[in-house]
């Protein structure tokens, strides 16, 4: 994407504290991993909640379409930008 919003750059910053963990860390009760991104992918560990959303479930059907149920990372991975991603996610938070 060529261009970014200015809500996406400053909650890209809260959401990495909030919803990234490294690879080793486990994910707390109440979460699931997912990993987001075109080249590289970066894991987020984001509250089950969301799966309630519909734009969270839209993301889910897309995912399935494209990488199937069995994928080799070993958690859900979701076809978008992780700035895409971001927005969705700090939208959710905020509702």
């Amino acid at each position: 994407m060529g261009f970014r919003l200015p809500r996406i750059v400053s909650s890209k910053q809260s959401l990495k504290r909030t919803l990234s963990f490294s690879e080793t860390t486990p994910v707390p009760k109440g979460h699931f991993a997912v990993y987001v991104g075109e080249v590289e992918k970066k894991r987020y560990v984001v509250p089950i909640s969301f799966l309630n959303h519909p734009c969270f479930q839209t993301l889910l059907s897309q995912a399935e379409e494209e990488y199937g149920f069995n994928h080799p990372m070993g958690a859900l991975t979701i076809p978008c930008s992780e700035e895409a991603f971001l927005y969705l996610t700090c939208s959710l938070q905020s509702s």
